[in-house]
């Protein structure tokens, strides 16, 4: 009997969107080439991929939170 043949899954690379066959021949994977590749890791070195956030509470750091601090502000101002 033969083996059925089992069609590798075509994926798109992440920099020229070339589809090509997800398979260990290509050393470049995910990429379709090395061009692509060191195109992307340009892209990461130059920190052009970023993921947008906004600051957390915990980011700022707040001197009313220690006791001396606290003290302070119970001081009248004048």
């Amino acid at each position: 009997m033969d083996k059925p043949v089992t069609k590798k899954p075509l994926v798109a690379c992440p920099t020229c969107s070339k589809e090509q066959e997800w398979s260990s021949d290509n050393p470049y994977r995910p990429f379709c080439s090395e061009r692509c590749k060191m195109i992307d890791l340009g892209a990461w070195a130059s920190e052009e991929y970023q993921i947008p956030a906004e600051p957390s509470v915990d980011d700022y750091s707040s001197s009313f939170e220690d006791s001396e601090s606290a003290d302070y502000l119970d001081r009248p101002l004048h």
